[in-house]
């Protein structure tokens, strides 16, 4: 399947490849810190398409960043799902669910997502591990594992 561009492109490039790994890294609006229960509306909404739109190899809920690696996979007419169809409906579903929990409105959600073509199986170990290390990095565990807004696939 050919490249393709996201739909929704707001000012940077985005390609999608079929059956390769996608780094996927989004912020929250202004950097706001997420509170536990919208982390966990977060991560939730990450699983949810999981096996349907896409293969999740990893996904990571910080406080104010979503980092994600997956695989998308075919709809019925073996068209590749998109980043909007993956990504966008995420992100949408998560910030009214978020917005609802907390008894808020406004935006959650930066519009602009930073993705990378996984090229290689030792570049995509790496950027697991970098996942994986990220709330260890930031100091909020001491093991990966001990992190609650962590899931791997198994």
């Amino acid at each position: 399947m050919k490249e393709r561009k996201y739909s929704y492109r707001r000012n940077l490039p985005h390609f999608e490849k079929s059956g390769r790994a996608h780094f996927i890294t989004f912020d929250t609006h202004l950097r706001w810190e997420l509170p536990p229960t919208a982390r966990d509306l977060a991560l939730k909404h990450c699983l949810y398409d999981n096996g349907k739109k896409m293969r999740l190899l990893i996904a990571l809920v910080m406080p104010d960043h979503v980092h994600m690696i997956f695989i998308p996979l075919e709809n019925e007419r073996q068209e590749t799902f998109s980043f909007e169809e993956i990504i966008g409906a995420m992100k949408g579903a998560s910030a009214h669910s978020i917005n609802k929990v907390l008894q808020r409105s406004g935006t959650v959600w930066q519009d602009e997502s930073f993705d990378h073509v996984v090229r290689h199986a030792d570049s995509l170990e790496q950027k697991i591990q970098y996942v994986r290390e990220n709330p260890v990095r930031k100091g909020l565990v001491l093991r990966p594992e001990d992190y609650k807004w962590l899931w791997e696939e198994s």
